[in-house]
């Protein structure tokens, strides 16, 4: 078996902002999308609605070379959006922005999206952020998909963005994955054998013409397609630059772990997607206010309490790794709050002053135009 790089890439999914309205650019220059990726040197890609930009780093050896590039690229999409009026936000969903009122990326595969989903794909105004980490061995990206399952309603409950939809507080700290989860294909992954029993199902639905490869298969967690990588997606993506570089840290150091278990003849222990997802539930409705369920213990935890025990486990891995400094500033992340609970306290403060519902919404804009481009 081929010893695992643990290489590190970082992608992030961002909305373009009106600085006079607030809302949704759902038509941006073309000028502008076409000199993003020229001062990007091709980082920056569009999504499946206009109004969406993607950035994804280069392949780099530790999360600071990557979360250094999230930073540089927010930096240079900001200040070629406020050219052009506008701004950009990291967030996963957008206050008071309308799903009908956006248009469509006009490609081939963007216009099969559409074609195939309908509603259900029209209604994904909505970003996220994927960490890429180098396994290139593909038996152990099946296996390691198996183990790091159990963890990722733990990043997405410190990852939280998306508690406004369509004007409303919905009362998640995560509504994009129940937008997300409309699609077929997503949530857990599904448990496989080997690396030749996944293909051997994907394979049974390029067969049948449903999909046309493994890209369609939309998991909180994947087999890259394009790389040697195990990617995570669960994670919304983080307003706070500095918070998303502690997430890919935590994500780095599971599989790491698990991977040293594995190299000792020990596993993670297994849990059913049942039991994971109840956790997964919690985390979108909650974040971590509400605590997790450990199931060693049979019961609901502090949060606090999981990610003391979570950081001292995945210790020596960030000191292999060179990630202790983001790891350790998980901690800032309960101090402060995920993006969702800072903007519920924008919108609510607002209100309290006085301002009507449109002018706290547009309040909380205005926080995440700034937070998106604050330097750590």
């Amino acid at each position: 078996m081929t010893e695992p790089s643990f290489t590190i890439g970082i992608e992030e999914e961002y909305l373009l902002v009106d600085l006079e309205t607030r809302d949704v650019v759902a038509h941006p220059p073309e000028d502008l999308l076409a000199e993003g990726v020229a001062r990007t040197d091709g980082l920056m890609t569009t999504e499946f609605l206009q109004s969406q930009l993607e950035v994804g780093t280069r392949k780099c050896s530790s999360v600071s070379e990557a979360a250094a590039e999230i930073v540089e690229l927010r930096s240079v999409l900001s200040d070629l959006a406020g050219e052009y009026g506008n701004a950009v936000v990291a967030a996963s969903t957008h206050p008071f922005g309308a799903w009908e009122s956006q248009e469509l990326t006009h490609t081939e595969r963007y216009e099969k999206l559409d074609q195939d989903h309908q509603v259900v794909a029209r209604r994904m105004l909505i970003c996220g952020m994927h960490v890429h980490v180098g396994l290139d061995d593909d038996d152990l990206r099946i296996d390691l998909m198996r183990q790091a399952s159990y963890f990722l309603p733990h990043i997405l409950a410190l990852s939280t963005s998306s508690p406004f939809w369509h004007g409303t507080n919905t009362g998640l700290r995560s509504y994009r994955l129940t937008v997300f989860d409309g699609m077929p294909r997503t949530g857990l992954p599904e448990v496989f054998e080997s690396w030749g029993d996944y293909q051997r199902h994907v394979e049974v639905l390029v067969e049948a013409g449903v999909i046309e490869d493994a890209s369609k298969l939309w998991w909180d967690l994947r087999p890259s397609i394009r790389y040697p990588t195990l990617e995570m997606r669960i994670a919304d993506v983080c307003t706070t630059a500095a918070h998303g570089a502690s997430l890919a840290a935590i994500y780095q150091c599971v599989l790491w772990m698990l991977h040293e278990l594995k190299r000792s003849n020990q596993r993670w222990r297994g849990y059913s997607n049942m039991l994971v997802r109840e956790n997964r539930w919690l985390a979108q409705r909650y974040g971590f206010d509400a605590g997790m369920i450990d199931f060693g213990v049979g019961s609901v935890v502090p949060f606090s309490d999981l990610v003391e025990e979570l950081l001292e486990m995945l210790g020596p891995a960030a000191d292999v790794l060179g990630c202790s400094d983001e790891l350790a500033a998980t901690r800032d992340i309960l101090g402060s709050g995920t993006s969702a609970h800072r903007q519920v306290a924008v919108y609510e403060a607002a209100m309290a002053d006085g301002a009507e519902a449109g002018e706290a919404l547009r309040a909380v804009v205005d926080y995440l135009i700034e937070e998106t481009t604050r330097l750590p």
